[in-house]
């Protein structure tokens, strides 16, 4: 294969290709908006449609409302994700250290892991005096379990004589875990942080249908109650971008700190 075909292929792949995407899924979005406008029954619902919905975008970008919604969202999202960090990765570490740990958290782990995480929503509201703790409580439920579990697998997987020679050379239990363990499952535990920003990112939204007057849960419900549908189709596409570049920050951290015995 010369230079210039193997130029030519990355260049499909990684500039054609996802436009091509991009352009299929824009054409199909303006088929239905047109379907939806045309349609007497349906015509009040004509602000899903592309136009409307970039042209309010435009405007509440230049107004700085998408700021001022984006903001307290992004907030509680790094504030349930520490939480679960801060419980996720400690628990996963000795869940995959600890075998007879292990055996005993595994049913209720997953019992509990497959419990929605809005469906503690009531508890969440007896048990917080502010709203702001309800809904970082939902988030750190959606997104402690992927860490969890993703961090343990990654301590089962590490070579036993890794901890051989550090015991030999006479490494205390926090040296280990300092030198050995987390080195090791670094690429784990941004694996399930980068799966446990997905799920909150998801569950932030209805969570912030409570009681709270920010945030990007807050103004969908709002559009939706004032019937702002070009608003509530721009707020969507904010969602939607703002999850994509997280994702693509987790997974530049992924590349930029995990490794491989094949690297």
């Amino acid at each position: 294969m010369t230079p210039g075909s193997q130029f030519l292929g990355t260049l499909r792949r990684r500039v054609a290709a996802p436009l091509a995407g991009i352009a299929v899924a824009l054409a199909a979005w303006w088929m239905v908006g047109h379907v939806v406008g045309a349609n007497p029954a349906t015509a009040n619902f004509a602000g899903f449609a592309p136009a409307p919905a970039l042209l309010r975008l435009g405007a509440m970008i230049g107004h700085g409302d998408v700021v001022r919604s984006v903001a307290p969202s992004l907030f509680r999202v790094g504030k349930g994700l520490l939480f679960a960090i801060a419980i996720g990765v400690p628990l996963g570490v000795g869940i995959g250290r600890n075998q007879t740990l292990r055996a005993a958290t595994h049913i209720p782990f997953q019992f509990l892991r497959m419990i929605s995480p809005l469906a503690w929503m009531p508890l969440a509201v007896m048990g917080f005096p502010s709203w702001e703790g309800a809904i970082v409580f939902l988030i750190a439920m959606a997104a402690v379990w992927p860490i969890t579990f993703s961090t343990a697998h990654g301590v089962q997987r590490i070579d036993p004589r890794w901890f051989k020679v550090a015991r030999n050379l006479g490494a205390e239990p926090w040296q280990m875990l300092r030198t050995v363990v987390l080195p090791a499952v670094t690429q784990d535990i941004l694996t399930g942080v980068r799966l446990a920003v997905g799920v909150a990112w998801i569950v932030l939204v209805p969570a912030e249908y409570l009681g709270v007057t920010s945030g990007l849960g807050y103004a969908i419900n709002d559009a939706r109650d004032t019937l702002e549908y070009d608003r509530l189709a721009a707020l969507v596409l904010v969602i939607g971008a703002i999850g994509f570049v997280l994702d693509g920050a987790c997974l530049a951290m992924i590349r930029r700190f995990g490794w491989s015995l094949e690297a």
